[in-house]
């Protein structure tokens, strides 16, 4: 929500002292971040038996299900006694085709994931500039501080009103005083519609006296 990014290397060194083991979520890291797209992990250049990365295929490789990666035994463990894994239902064929499609086109062609973080950096920067905060973020997520939870929702049917979906997020989701706007961005996304999204915060942003 704070499209910030988890210290890992950190973690992982007050995990070892300790004996324990990390799982990182990284539902929204999978092709996202890290030189090949492979998550929080590969960002930080961290390969390690005691870390555990689960993740989604619902978010950037556009399909369903998730995945857990981690060393041998501990996969063999989890397909021989994870009770939510051995009484599901199998993916259909269809859908596990799909994901691994996009896992061999994100791995293939890493202009995606640039022209990606390009948006990002005119989004974000364009946000900035105008005067919104934006909470330092530096992932593709991008919050937009509002604060007040009336003005926050206020804000978001206003932008939904010109034909741009960015939800409004609020407490219990976020502490009060935190709700914000929330926005993630594609790589598919041209700069001309980044650009008239920005032109539509700031004409909003300006009638609710947020900048």
């Amino acid at each position: 929500m704070d499209g910030d990014i988890a210290p890992l290397p950190d973690i992982l060194e007050v995990a070892k002292m300790y004996d324990a083991w990390v799982i990182v979520d990284d539902a929204h890291a999978t092709g996202v971040l890290g030189e090949n797209g492979r998550g929080t992990a590969e960002h930080f250049r961290l390969k390690d038996d005691q870390l555990i990365q689960v993740g989604t295929f619902s978010k950037s490789l556009a399909s369903l299900g998730g995945y857990v990666a981690g060393p041998e035994p501990v996969i063999e463990w989890l397909r021989n006694n994870s009770r939510s894994f051995i009484y599901s239902t199998a993916l259909p064929p269809s859908i596990c085709a799909g994901s691994i499609a996009a896992i061999e086109i994100l791995e293939s062609n890493h202009l995606i994931r640039r022209r990606l973080w390009k948006n990002i950096k005119r989004f974000r920067q364009g946000l900035i500039n105008l005067g919104f905060d934006t909470m330092g973020g530096q992932a593709q997520i991008i919050p937009i501080l509002t604060g007040d939870t009336n003005l926050t929702m206020e804000f978001a049917e206003a932008l939904f009103e010109k034909g741009i979906y960015a939800p409004g997020i609020r407490p219990p989701t976020v502490p009060e005083g935190k709700s914000r706007i929330r926005v993630s961005l594609m790589a598919s996304h041209t700069y001309e519609q980044i650009d008239r999204v920005l032109s539509v915060f700031q004409k909003v942003g300006r009638q609710l006296g947020i900048i």
